[in-house]
């Protein structure tokens, strides 16, 4: 019998009965407290149904997918509302120059045990998510060396299994497991990803969230509830997302994580010092910070 919840939501979404089936079966499992934890709380929304259609699709039939769009689009919000539709734990890794086959895979380390001194492999959230069939989450994948992903061509492909190089174990992943990747592309200290990696994702692109879709966003995400404020910083993201597709400012500066940090300060701060602290000081350019301010004193006047 396919629970209340799922079922409304396939209806929303249409998803297939076969989907379906494979997400209920996901749901029916048993996690300890621990990986618990790890399930994601959900709250992801877009204006386009097919992105998490899609993405639900891709990962019921064993695909990796692969999260592309502009920073603070929702990219880390959709994962965690996928982990959350198929009850899930997702293990998480943050990609940056430094990554390396240890923080994939584990490290190992010298325990003392009964007066008795051992050396312990620490497995690491590739190894985990494998064994224990759960989610692995990727952010900012193109943010690492590209010689340091290789190691997880097998992880990937079908043959979904890995030889851990640090204690020669065969590693095959449990049932269930699968890789979902975000990308944030042309952004400072990112490279691009090489076509062997590539290949083994499907790909979704991740949009700003705009127009209602983003009212009920900061409705429900921030602490602001005055409709009239909601609907000027509504009117500010739009105007910064214009500014952005016309090369004016950064990605960053209308980043939906930053816009709700906005409308909490707002609470207690004029709205003009929220918008300075939350969004126009993370930028670097001068001219865009002014640039955001100017946009902010029109529709705040």
């Amino acid at each position: 019998m396919i629970r209340k919840e799922i079922f409304m939501t396939s209806l929303e979404l249409h998803l297939p009965k076969e989907i379906i089936n494979v997400i209920e079966s996901r749901k029916k499992r048993v996690h300890s407290d621990q990986d618990q934890r790890l399930i994601g709380q959900g709250g992801f929304l877009s204006d386009d149904p097919v992105i998490l259609y899609d993405a639900l699709v891709a990962l019921a039939l064993g695909k990796n997918v692969l999260l592309k769009g502009p920073t603070g689009a929702g990219k880390t919000k959709l994962a965690e509302t996928l982990s959350s539709f198929f009850s899930q734990p997702m293990h998480s890794i943050n990609c940056s120059v430094d990554l390396d086959a240890e923080a994939l895979l584990g490290y190992k380390t010298i325990v003392n045990s009964s007066n008795q001194t051992a050396i312990e492999f620490v497995e690491g959230p590739v190894i985990q998510a494998m064994k224990k069939g759960h989610f692995l989450y990727i952010d900012e994948i193109n943010m690492a060396k590209p010689e340091t992903l290789p190691i997880l061509n097998g992880v990937l492909d079908y043959r979904r299994r890995i030889t851990n190089p640090f204690t020669q174990e065969v590693v095959a992943a449990k049932e269930g497991f699968g890789v979902i990747a975000a990308i944030n592309e042309g952004y400072v200290g990112t490279v691009p990803l090489n076509e062997a990696l590539k290949n083994r994702f499907v790909v979704i692109d991740v949009p700003y969230v705009q127009n209602e879709k983003l009212k009920q966003v900061l409705t429900e995400q921030s602490s602001l509830k005055d409709e009239k404020l909601i609907e000027k910083f509504l009117t500010l993201s739009s105007d910064i997302i214009t500014q952005v597709k016309i090369g004016k400012v950064s990605e960053e500066a209308a980043s939906i994580r930053a816009l709700i940090d906005a409308c909490d300060l707002s609470v207690y701060l004029p709205p003009l010092r929220a918008i300075e602290r939350a969004i126009a000081a993370k930028l670097d350019d001068e001219l865009e910070k002014r640039a955001i301010m100017n946009i902010a004193e029109t529709v705040f006047e």
